[in-house]
């Protein structure tokens, strides 16, 4: 846990008690702050009481004078569809608001000024990204941490020591609730339409992600979208420090990845990626890229890169590849809660057997209609079946109507059997283009029960189904 100083004998609202609430919590009690705690959700109110030094109260009836700042967890809306209630009381009362990243940010500069800080965002591969990140500098036996919106919560990391680097992936919510946010790298992959209903439009949404590189030492931003270009070529007028990258060829990348060789303007570093089986895909290729930049800023051997790119074990739920029996291949992509996300999984693969649906985004799958050849049918699950089942039969895919998950795998694997396209690669894909939300708490959870009927098959030969979505 990282504690948190800065508030020492001052009083902090916190609202929003899920897993980086609570260790926001534990820091700020650790470091001597005064804790108000509240949640809408009651379960979570008796879990923050049984914190030491923090104090469960409604933050309707609180004495707002004497709170100094109200930590707001991501998930509660800031502005849009409208300020959540605990931000109009915060406003009214003239407390500044902000997130975890935040804290983390101000407290660095007091306990950590010596420790690299690189944060990475974008709409899609920002976690493989994070995770390759920091395995490269941990095959170059440097002391790393990571954490943020991938797994474990920033403040729950270890305390601050000299040269420890922190690896942080940071969404668009934490941007917007750290005003302060200076890492010394911050990388901005990609972007494109997500989270609009909690930005406004796409204009706000790019400007967030833009912030957090406007405000890096060294900024590492892709040229493989018409946002991102102009964010790079905005912060290069502007005289910043910039290392450009893309997931193609693009000749004004200073790190790019033409046909899956990834190499370096300068011609220090070329690297195959098919000698990584855990980055395969165009859109890894990006991610490696974006990766091996970051990477070069601290000087890491250009011998050691190519070794963790090749020992990279890849990121649960983001193209994993479960399993193999009778000639199929199983693929956990459940990550991909979004069309843009699905694209880059079906772009990996021929002859697929696509399980997809569950909440949908603004748009639905409309813009996969280029990958639609390589889809030999879809298995659809969730709110969304309709909807995709409507766009499918336009674009000429064979789909059927499952309902659960169970269901999809089941009829996709006895599909598969039973067709003769012999000496092909297939596919059996997870990649919903859709929230979870639907019918499970969070993609992590859809992707590991996918994960587990895979492998009842693979020791069994039989997919279990519940005879209640079997109907």
């Amino acid at each position: 846990m990282i504690p948190i100083t800065i508030f020492k004998d001052q009083t902090i609202a916190v609202f929003g008690l899920g897993g980086s609430g609570m260790a926001t919590l534990e820091a700020l009690a650790a470091g001597g702050t005064k804790v108000l705690a509240y949640d809408d959700n009651e379960a979570s109110r008796e879990k923050a009481a049984a914190i030491d030094g923090v104090e469960i109260a409604d933050l309707h009836t609180a004495d707002w004078s004497d709170i100094a700042a109200l930590v707001l967890a991501p998930g509660v809306p800031l502005t849009h569809p409208e300020p959540h209630w605990s931000v109009q009381r915060a406003r009214d009362a003239g407390v500044e608001i902000i997130g975890d990243i935040e804290l983390f940010c101000r407290q660095r500069h007091v306990d950590g000024p010596n420790c690299p800080f690189i944060a990475i965002t974008g709409t899609n591969g920002k976690s493989t990204t994070t995770a390759l990140v920091a395995h490269l500098l941990k095959e170059a036996g440097m002391d790393v941490q990571m954490g943020g919106n991938i797994g474990t919560p920033i403040l729950a990391l270890e305390p601050f020591v000299d040269d420890r680097i922190y690896v942080i992936e940071v969404s668009s919510y934490q941007i917007d609730l750290a005003p302060g946010i200076d890492p010394n790298i911050g990388l901005l992959l990609n972007i494109s339409a997500d989270h609009l209903d909690r930005h406004g439009d796409l204009s706000n949404y790019a400007r967030i992600k833009a912030r957090l590189v406007g405000a890096s030492n060294m900024a590492v931003v892709g040229l493989d979208d018409r946002l991102t270009a102009n964010i790079a070529s905005q912060l290069r007028l502007n005289g910043r420090a910039v290392a450009t990258i893309s997931g193609f060829g693009n000749e004004r990348a200073m790190l790019s990845a033409p046909d899956g060789v990834l190499q370096s303007m300068e011609g220090d570093f070329l690297f195959n990626l098919d000698q990584a089986r855990a980055l395969r895909g165009t859109h890894n290729a990006q991610n490696a890229a974006a990766a091996v930049s970051v990477v070069r800023q601290l000087d890491v051997p250009p011998a050691v890169l190519s070794r963790g790119l090749i020992s990279f074990g890849g990121l649960e739920h983001r193209m994993e590849e479960v399993g193999e029996k009778d000639g199929l291949l199983f693929i956990n992509d459940s990550k991909a809660t979004n069309a843009d996300a699905a694209s880059r999984a079906l772009n990996s693969f021929r002859s697929i057997r696509w399980i997809a649906g569950g909440l949908a985004k603004e748009g639905g799958i409309e813009t996969l209609v280029d990958y639609f050849d390589r889809i030999e049918h879809a298995y659809l699950i969730g709110e969304a079946a309709a909807a995709f089942a409507d766009t499918l039969s336009k674009g000429g895919v064979p789909f059927s109507q499952c309902g659960h998950m169970d269901v999809a795998l089941a009829r996709a694997v006895e599909d598969a059997k039973e067709s003769n396209n012999a000496g092909k690669e297939r596919v059996i894909l997870l990649s919903p283009a859709c929230a979870s939300f639907d019918q499970f708490p969070n993609f992590m959870r859809r992707g590991d029960v996918f994960r587990d009927a895979v492998h009842a098959y693979l020791n069994s030969g039989t997919v279990p189904v519940d005879p209640a979505h079997a109907k």
